[in-house]
């Protein structure tokens, strides 16, 4: 019989027996180590607190105990060592302190699936680091919200389906959950439109593979995902820089390269930009529309942040025929759950499932499961309206801090775009940062081509916790009144 656990007034839930076979698997001073314990069972080591906490956390860093495994109660922990139970009681509270455990009411004490981590450092020497480069948003409690759902999957016959392989079209039910999750602004997708990938970058590769020849010139805004590039290279595909102005891409320069010599697709993020977090206007995109159907370009639109922008629909809705979407798990859902999408044009469909296919691209059937679970129960608009809320938090944040200086943002994105003071330039300002224990990513990483890179930084808000990304601001917002040269004598 499983055993539920202990609550905190000390009470079996239930398979004393079981626990005692668990316990014994694991705990410290078991009966087989030697020098513990006397004939008549007393602790003889002479232990306090700290030093049973000790060997607790000693086998959670081996592995002995993973993350996930669940502790004796404090009662069978007091009585395997012959302590009293209020010092069981204080050797479970230090392992939580220690960020090693968790306790759940009712049903007992696990050990968690990563430690706290120490404080960030601020000054040199950086002994830790704030990542304000890679940009994973986590809204609080997002575990909680996200567990529940899972707990049917972990049933043996619906677990056993769920593992099983899928194809790039996923499950008709998995399509239907992924058009309602990706509908936005008054727009939904046919479900009969959408493949999967494992992960944004994935479906990103595909599609361009599926409409881009090697060698052949696939046109991007001249600040884009870093990733493009990469992708680009690897698949021997040309980068043209289009020009950008204050409201994103100019859709005369699609027009304009297009002239020069055939594009025969455009990477493009209308929505929330990265780097620059700016969003085309409805005119705009009109106008856009009108150039991809007028000049028989396509459009691989890069959606993964529209989720924080869900009142205003993707360009996909104003030329279907022309462009695929490309959307993901990580960002909407969590960092580590990877799936990615792509509604296609029916005339694409088939050349961009081959394409996944061939590149070994297709999803996790898991993720899917999960994903279709949380979309229909409603966690999956929970966690976007959080996200979107904790967006604001992040901005107001950024805006406290640097408000005073050039910086481009949305109160609804987790970036900002910061256009450095004189006579900082980008390269000795990240040097600077990265001596504080803080990370932020120069503007030459978004650079297409051999296009001139601003002097400018780009803040990426999601990944530390709110007061880490408080100080490391502060932190920025100081070096920026310095000079160089102070640093450097720093």
């Amino acid at each position: 019989m499983e055993r539920v656990g202990q609550n905190d007034a000390g009470r079996d839930d239930a398979g004393r027996d079981g626990a005692r076979q668990d316990f014994d698997a694991w705990a410290p001073g078991r009966r087989d180590d030697p020098g513990r314990r006397d004939p008549g069972g007393r602790d003889t080591g002479g232990r306090d607190f700290h030093q049973v906490a000790d060997l607790v956390a000693a086998r959670i860093r081996r592995g002995e105990l993973r993350p996930g495994d669940r502790l004796p109660t404090q009662r069978d922990f007091a009585r395997r060592h012959a302590i009293a139970p209020s010092t069981a009681a204080r050797v479970y509270r230090e392992l939580a302190r220690r960020g090693l455990t968790v306790g759940e009411v009712g049903r007992g004490t696990f050990v968690r699936a990563a430690a706290v981590p120490d404080a960030s450092a601020l000054s040199e020497p950086a002994g830790s680091r704030i990542d304000l480069e890679l940009n994973h948003p986590v809204a609080p409690g997002q575990a909680a919200l996200l567990a529940p759902g899972l707990d049917p999957l972990l049933r043996p016959d619906v677990l056993a389906e769920a593992l099983r392989p899928v194809g790039a079209a996923g499950t008709p039910a998995a399509r239907h959950a992924a058009a309602s999750l990706l509908a936005r602004g008054g727009w939904f997708p046919d479900p009969d439109r959408v493949l999967f990938a494992g992960n944004g970058r994935q479906a990103t590769a595909a599609a361009i593979a599926a409409l881009v020849p090697p060698g052949a010139r696939l046109g991007a805004e001249e600040l884009t995902y870093p990733v493009l590039k990469t992708v680009a290279a690897r698949l021997g595909v040309t980068l043209v820089p289009l020009a950008m102005d204050d409201d994103g891409l100019v859709p005369e320069a699609v027009e304009e390269a297009n002239r020069r010599a055939r594009l025969h697709a455009v990477y493009l993020q209308p929505t929330l930009h990265n780097p620059l977090s700016v969003t085309m206007p409805g005119a705009r995109a009109h106008r856009l529309a009108d150039v991809l159907l007028r000049t028989g370009v396509h459009a691989v639109e890069d959606g993964v942040w529209g989720f924080l922008r869900d009142d205003l629909p993707p360009l996909a809705a104003l030329a279907p025929e022309r462009t695929v979407l490309i959307d993901s798990l990580s960002k909407r859902l969590a960092p580590g759950l990877t799936a990615g999408f792509a509604v296609a044009p029916a005339a694409l469909t088939a050349p961009l499932a081959a394409a996944l296919r061939s590149g070994g691209w297709t999803p996790p059937r898991f993720a899917l499961e999960a994903a279709a679970r949380w979309q229909a129960d409603g966690t999956a608009d929970a966690l976007v309206r959080a996200k979107q809320r904790e967006a604001g938090v992040r901005q107001e944040i950024a805006a406290r801090h640097l408000g005073g200086y050039a910086v481009r943002g949305d109160r609804r994105s987790y970036y900002c775009w910061w256009e450095l003071p004189a006579p900082w330039r980008a390269d000795t300002f990240v040097a600077a940062a990265a001596r504080r224990g803080i990370g932020v990513t120069p503007a030459a990483a978004f650079a297409v081509g051999r296009h001139r890179a601003p002097n400018a930084v780009r803040l990426g808000l999601a990944s530390p916790d709110v007061g880490d990304l408080d100080r490391a601001l502060a932190v920025l917002a100081a070096l920026a009144r310095s000079a160089p040269e102070d640093d450097m004598a720093g």
